[in-house]
């Protein structure tokens, strides 16, 4: 334990609440529980759009905007409702509606071997093993009823997705033999049989996220890894319900590949390239899609599929390693390159990543020092919304209830799940297909010669989808 994790314990001890709420008030004091009151002091007075400034936290746990409050809803090594200790390393999770308005979590741990707070299943895939994921019933109070083990015996469970009928895929971020798959776990129904059964057909390889297209119920994949590809799994059994993955599929790689043309067109001329998908063998598909020339990524990390375009980020792209974010968009089988960071002030890292209720893309930095969530809007804006105060340990699983009025986010270690509200925006579903096609920021917008502008242009292309190529080191001109 740190000296900053240990300045934060004696704050909460000494104030007498534990885990209470530190309120930021719209007057602009921050107050501890209802009893003494702090100015805040304003931070990140250059942010445009979101929620305004970021106010100091005198518990110095997380800095938000003057109006949002946070409860520490979930700590490691405490306990579960059956007495067991709250397992460590909170990494990625996924919010879903539960009986009388409550939202039920499922977050994964991201341990391996010896730990002190491993997850103990009663039903795990390997016994001997410490990772899998656990469980929350939150109320509409913001309070939890009920926290327990969903999954277990597994290992490094980093990230993964929800899933259109309200599942969990939890992802092994390892090469581990025997290890190294994708799990399906249902928060009503916990550590069932699906949920020690590995998906195989989904391969094995070092997993991240996963996101699925509601229309087709393709799932996309991400690899944590070098080299890192970009997956894709067709499921033999479209039906989209508990188990139908297990049923098998097609596992693919994304690739690029100059496309037939027609030699009489009159708008397109030279050489054209597109995405094509390459079959892969799942129990080696790192290494065949080395040997197929797929598109290699630095280490893909956070995946979303919102209004038909599926995002995701290279977490140390780019020419200072500071990360990128793509968007694919099936229906045309485009891929572009949609925010390349060039600054840490910018984004540093990007990681796990969102759709807010209201359209903004929200993105949390898994970076070398203090880590944020980033927000980016349909009108080209970014801002910052939450700073992680506590130590130099990453953001993980940003979620929103289902009513979209309590937004979830992990502090990885020591493991502490937030519930954070306030006068958030009201959903929008216009919004949030918007984003999906809007412009990046302009500031923050790859940037590519004005050769290759005219080049994409006589082509077909957006800018954003021809930088994608550029970066890949196509020869497109």
């Amino acid at each position: 334990m740190n000296k900053r994790d240990m300045n934060r314990r004696d704050f909460l001890k000494a104030s007498g609440i534990g885990t209470a709420a530190l309120a930021l008030g719209s007057t602009g004091l921050l107050s501890l529980g209802g009893n003494k009151a702090f100015a805040g002091t304003p931070q990140n007075s250059k942010a445009a759009g979101g929620y305004g400034p970021l106010v100091k936290d005198p518990g110095g746990v997380m800095d938000l905007p003057r109006g949002f409050q946070y409860r520490i809803i979930s700590e490691e090594g405490r306990s579960l409702s059956d007495g067991r200790p709250v397992p460590a390393k909170f990494d990625g999770m996924a919010a879903y509606p539960g009986a009388n308005n409550s939202t039920i979590l499922v977050r994964n741990h991201e341990l391996s071997g010896n730990t002190k707070y491993p997850v103990i299943g009663k039903n795990p895939y390997r016994r001997e093993e410490t990772g899998g994921t656990t469980s929350l019933v939150v109320g509409p109070d913001r309070q939890v009823r009920k926290e327990y083990v969903s999954s277990s015996g597994t290992i490094r469970n980093c990230a993964g997705g929800s899933t259109p009928w309200g599942t969990w895929l939890t992802c092994e971020e390892t090469l581990e033999e025997g290890h190294g798959y994708v799990f399906e776990v249902d928060p009503n129904n916990p550590e069932d049989k699906i949920s020690k059964t590995p998906i195989r057909d989904m391969g094995a390889f070092s997993h991240e996220a996963t996101a699925i297209d509601p229309a087709t119920g393709i799932v996309y994949l991400t690899e944590d890894a070098g080299p890192s590809y970009l997956y894709r799994f067709l499921p033999n059994d479209r039906s989209q319900r508990v188990g139908a993955l297990q049923k098998g599929g097609k596992l693919q790689a994304a690739a690029y590949e100059e496309m037939s043309m027609d030699e009489t067109s009159q708008f397109h001329t030279g050489q054209k390239f597109g995405i094509v998908w390459k079959d892969v063998d799942p129990e080696k598909p790192t290494l065949d899609a080395g040997r197929k020339g797929c598109i290699v990524f630095s280490r893909l990390e956070g995946a979303y599929f919102e209004g038909g375009v599926f995002w995701f980020d290279d977490t140390s792209a780019g020419d200072k390693d500071l990360g990128r974010v793509y968007r694919y968009i099936p229906a045309t089988n485009t891929l572009e390159l949609f925010y390349e960071s060039t600054a840490q002030n910018d984004l540093e890292m990007p990681d796990n990543i969102c759709i807010t209720p209201w359209g903004d893309l929200w993105i949390a930095e898994d970076g070398g020092g203090v880590d944020r969530v980033i927000g980016m809007t349909p009108e080209g804006e970014t801002y910052v919304f939450a700073e992680n105060k506590v130590n130099d340990s990453e953001l993980a699983g940003p979620t929103f209830s289902t009513d979209g009025r309590t937004f979830f986010i992990n502090i990885q270690s020591p493991g502490m799940t937030f519930a954070i509200w306030g006068p958030f925006a009201r959903k929008n579903a216009a919004r949030r297909r918007l984003i999906g096609h809007a412009a990046p920021p302009a500031a923050y917008a790859p940037k590519i010669s004005d050769k290759l502008s005219a080049f994409a242009e006589v082509q077909g292309m957006s800018d954003l989808e021809a930088a994608a190529f550029e970066r890949h080191g196509m020869p497109i001109l």
